[in-house]
């Protein structure tokens, strides 16, 4: 399965008074990840938005485990966890590099129509990402 490896160095404004990672900043290495296997992929937001497609957020689930803290390096691990032609799931786990894992999760996002918000499936619109979304789901069912 593709999973892509995103290397972040902590940036004092990512942190409050005591160095430690607010924890809104998690959600934004999230999406560095994603895009990230996004183009490991082989595609691009803007190309997908340039087809009139957009994948919201729909839900968010992001457990903290330990704290990280300005000053250090953490990696943002991103795959796919699911996939139905409409909806996508991605997994992160963001971790130390001596591997203690700050913060596991997941979000789940939707294929709309860039005008009108509506769902449109994936398939229709940019069938060559819904065929490699199709074969990571397949290997993540063979594992």
């Amino acid at each position: 399965m593709s999973k892509a490896e995103t290397r972040i160095e902590i940036r004092y404004a990512e942190t409050d008074q005591m160095g430690v990672v607010h924890h809104s900043n998690y959600l934004v290495w999230c999406e560095l990840g994603r895009s990230d296997l996004f183009r490991q992929l082989g595609f691009s937001y803007k190309e997908m938005e340039d087809k009139g497609l957009l994948a919201p957020v729909t839900e968010v689930n992001l457990n903290y485990k330990q704290p990280a803290h300005y000053g250090e390096d953490i990696y943002v691990y991103t795959w796919i966890q699911g996939y139905n032609g409409l909806r996508v799931s991605y997994a992160y786990t963001i971790q130390k590099p001596c591997g203690t894992v700050c913060v596991d999760g997941t979000t789940t996002h939707v294929c709309v129509d860039k005008d009108t918000f509506r769902p449109k499936p994936l398939r229709r619109v940019m069938p060559e990402l819904h065929e490699v979304y199709e074969k990571v789901k397949l290997a993540a069912e063979v594992e």
